[in-house]
């Protein structure tokens, strides 16, 4: 099966790539430049496309991704710092991203002859994201069902959409993905904060998993506390 990874450069879509490259047939990745603070992301979903020997494009939709405003992710709104699954990542949440992202990916993969598309969507986003919930993995299917009636059968891989985070980490590491060359902090500084949602959650992530983290944390620490206040 010939299949499109959608890849940000972050864990979880690099992880995807890696089993991709081991099950089907990787035609190669694409990625979106939308404004995000943290771009610096796409170079590692370069690095990701290199290593497989699979082609790479970057779409540029930062015009668009200016008309989706009042994000943390491409406004100047702060990063909020905490538990992934707080109300406060809500600030997070880019209008449509994933609906928008996986329509250009299908249109690609229709015009290239391409049989599926994949996303590394998980179930740890269910509660921030809407657009990554099994509801609408399934009803995005059926609408390019429809769309691409006739025309072309492209199917959409989410293999992730029922998993937590951890299970990524041990999906990847059964296929050899370099972690540490993953970008996961929203806030796109040098190092990883370690202190924002998804930096949290990546820490989290590898703790259950059992997987040792090699990612550099500017604040490797904060992740426990963020769990205990969450639980509390």
């Amino acid at each position: 099966m010939k299949t499109v990874v959608v890849c940000s450069g972050g864990l979880d879509s690099v992880a995807l790539a890696h089993r991709i490259a081991a099950e089907n047939e990787l035609a190669g990745l694409v990625s979106f430049d939308y404004g995000q603070r943290h771009r610096k992301e796409l170079g590692f979903a370069a690095l990701c496309a290199e290593r497989l020997g699979a082609p790479h494009q970057i779409v540029d939709i930062g015009d668009i991704g200016r008309s989706l405003s009042g994000s943390a992710l491409t406004d100047d709104v702060a990063v909020p710092d905490g538990h992934y699954a707080e109300e406060t990542m809500r600030s997070t949440v880019v209008p449509n991203r994933n609906a928008i992202m996986l329509a250009i990916t299908f249109g690609i993969a229709s015009a290239r002859g391409l049989d599926a598309v994949a996303t590394a969507v998980h179930g740890g986003d269910h509660f921030i994201y809407p657009d990554c919930r099994p509801g609408f993995i399934n009803a995005f299917q059926k609408m390019q069902d429809h769309a691409l009636d006739g025309y072309s059968e492209i199917t959409l891989l989410a293999p992730y959409v029922h998993q937590p985070k951890s299970a990524i980490v041990l999906d990847g590491a059964r296929h050899g993905t370099p972690f540490a060359l993953t970008w996961s902090c929203y806030k796109g500084g040098e190092r990883h904060c370690g202190r924002c949602g998804t930096c949290v959650e990546r820490r989290e992530a590898f703790h259950l998993a059992g997987v040792p983290d090699e990612t550099d944390y500017a604040d490797p620490d904060f992740w426990r506390a963020a769990i205990d206040a969450r639980s509390a």
